[in-house]
């Protein structure tokens, strides 16, 4: 009765205003002595992000005499280091079976799941749609529910914050694994929020009885972003290792389906973009005219290099570029997706007809959710234009996740 009584004290614990640290759901839990897991058989989906104070999760636990009897980890691998799309093989950690939701299997298996009572989720993740760790979640929920065990998540905080809302919605295409939900690119929702609203819009099937709960969070409100929570950054991936890296991520990160360098292989990925050739003083002269809120673009010229680990084969490797470095000005400022759609119409304007034609790769619309974005882009349509037209499905989207949020607007200092 001990644990069942803590764990509804923590679900139901409102967050109190004009805190100055944050607390996720897995410090909660911690502070607790873990009393809501111990008697459990329980498995974990985490990464190297799962961290209270610099310490793991896992070693949390240990400290108190609780270990999880089965270890599942998303892409990245569990210390988070495999670079992009590597699939890793099972390993172990403290004699823990540790097994591979990225590869060929992505979501537990039956005889996984045999004799465990509980899932357990903790993940930082960045607030993208495309970036896969929501998906892992997702699809653990189902096989979860398949098994007809409950399914716990550790809530952490929306780096972008809750307000941001941008990007075409996911409708018309069909689902992929980066891109599973219909959802906005940047849907401003913790994870604990968006597995409340993919069972209960039925994002995905055979989640209707699954057992969900949310282990909420202390002091988050939906205005902060990183910075603001009081939490120190943690590599949520190689590439992400700097919070500035993950704010321009929902804009930028649509470079990843393009020839053009989105960074990768230099010291700041996402945060400078490239071509062969090109003029940057131009590339920069187009992008300052949009006046974009909290960014400048400085020209530069940078090589993208090996960086085994981040990027052991980036784009044009060993070749110099023409670009931009795109510095933050005003974290709270900054409209991510809307920088996105401006690079990439400034970058089409500028090259020569032959490379605007090999500019899209296969797989960009899966990224940015709708053909939209690249048909409007080579249309010569005005960034602010394309951005405007995610406006009205946005505005749905707001509405329906609504009754899923957990946390209030709060207000900034």
């Amino acid at each position: 009765m001990l644990f069942l009584f803590l764990l509804l004290f923590i679900l139901v614990l409102p967050a109190p205003s004009g805190a100055a640290v944050v607390k996720t759901g897995a410090e909660l839990l911690a502070e607790g002595g873990f009393a809501a897991l111990k008697g459990k058989h329980f498995a974990l989906i985490t990464n190297h992000s799962a961290q209270v104070e610099g310490v793991h999760l896992i070693e949390l636990m240990a400290r108190q005499g609780v270990q999880p009897a089965l270890v599942f980890t998303p892409e990245h691998g569990l210390t988070g280091s495999a670079e992009d799309g590597v699939k890793l093989s099972d390993s172990s950690v403290r004699g823990i079976p540790v097994k591979s939701l990225y590869g060929a299997v992505k979501q537990p298996q039956p005889a996984d799941l045999k004799g465990i009572d509980l899932v357990v989720f903790d993940i930082q993740d960045v607030g993208v749609r495309f970036y896969t760790y929501i998906s892992t979640m997702g699809l653990a929920m189902q096989a979860a529910a398949r098994a007809g065990i409950p399914f716990w998540v550790l809530d952490r905080p929306n780096p972008l914050g809750g307000d941001d809302v941008a990007g075409f919605v996911r409708r018309e295409l069909p689902a992929s694994f980066t891109s599973l939900y219909p959802i906005p690119i940047a849907h401003g929702m913790t994870v604990g929020e968006l597995a409340l609203m993919i069972k209960g819009e039925v994002m995905l099937p055979g989640l209707e009885h699954l057992e969900l709960s949310v282990v909420r969070m202390q002091g988050w409100q939906r205005w902060m972003r990183w910075p603001d929570t009081g939490l120190a950054w943690v590599a949520t991936s190689p590439n992400l290792a700097s919070f500035a890296s993950a704010l321009l991520y929902p804009g930028i990160g649509l470079l990843e389906g393009t020839s053009a360098s989105e960074g990768r292989g230099s010291e700041a990925p996402f945060q400078m973009v490239g071509w062969p050739g090109i003029d940057p003083q131009l590339l920069a002269q187009r992008l300052n005219a949009e006046q974009l809120a909290g960014l400048h673009f400085e020209p530069v010229r940078f090589t993208p290099v090996s960086l085994p680990g981040k990027s052991s084969a980036p784009k044009y490797k060993n070749r110099e570029l023409g670009g931009v470095r795109i510095e933050i000005s005003d974290p709270h400022r900054v409209t991510p997706v809307q920088a996105g759609v401006a690079v990439l119409c400034a970058l089409y304007g500028t090259l020569p007809e032959p490379a605007r034609r090999v500019l899209f790769r296969p797989g960009f619309d899966d990224m940015a959710g709708s053909a939209e974005l690249r048909q409007g882009v080579v249309a010569g349509t005005p960034a602010a234009a394309v951005s405007a037209r995610w406006g009205a499905s946005v505005q749905r989207f707001r509405k329906e996740r609504q009754g899923y949020l957990l946390y209030e607007e709060g207000q900034a200092p």
